[in-house]
């Protein structure tokens, strides 16, 4: 188990931001110095919208290095990668809109019912809305349960995400099928880790009283 001081963790929650940040910093980087080749907006389309997908993906995996190796440092970090998921779809999103589209909502309009692509991935972005405005600890200790009930919706989020890259390519499908295999995994290993707790838990003795006395209770009524 890695142990680190409490004031260790804020160096390491540091470097780990900076690093979030990297992907930004190559595409200005590239942006200034014209390297996103012939079509600039199609490739800043394209690299924002692959770097949201992949915090998503990452998220999602690190609750699965927590069931699959009893790893719990990096759930430290599960809300920041979950916001910057929410920060590079919005970047995704204000490139779209603002420069493929120039703010014209007319134009946006007239291309949805051509590209439905666009459609799955709105749906996507809407989905994360509310899991970044309840990102605070206050947010957390003020909906309770109802937190971990209302962020599930990251796993639709994702999977729209999916669909709208699979949808976009058309072509060339084989990195969205890694992306596709990847997700699946994720949620493979969280349907495993839920059936198991389920067996667990029917296998205490005081599930199966309580359901003996459920069955008793109902043969009286």
């Amino acid at each position: 188990m890695i142990r680190i001081k409490r004031g260790g963790w804020r160096f390491v929650k540091l470097i780990v931001f900076s690093i979030s940040l990297l992907p930004l910093g190559s595409i200005v980087f590239d942006a200034v110095h014209h390297n996103l080749g012939a079509n600039p907006i199609q490739m800043l389309q394209y690299r924002t919208g692959d770097w949201a997908l992949r915090f998503l993906l990452i998220t999602l995996a690190l609750t699965p290095l927590k069931m699959l190796f009893g790893m719990v440092f990096q759930m430290r970090y599960r809300r920041m990668m979950g916001l910057f998921a929410f920060f590079y779809a919005s970047l995704h999103l204000t490139v779209y809109v603002g420069l493929d589209q120039s703010f014209s909502w007319a134009h946006i309009m007239e291309d949805i019912p051509k590209s439905p692509y666009i459609v799955v991935g709105l749906s996507a972005f809407l989905l994360l809305i509310p899991l970044a405005l309840t990102s605070t600890r206050r947010m957390i200790q003020r909906l309770g349960r109802n937190w971990q009930r209302l962020h599930r919706l990251i796993y639709a989020s994702a999977l729209l995400a999916v669909v709208h890259f699979f949808w976009l390519v058309k072509a060339d499908l084989r990195e969205p099928a890694i992306y596709a295999g990847v997700l699946a995994f994720l949620l493979g290993v969280r349907v495993v880790h839920a059936c198991r707790k389920v067996e667990v838990r029917r296998r205490k003795p005081e599930y199966r009283n309580q359901k003996s006395e459920d069955r008793i209770l109902i043969s009286n009524t």
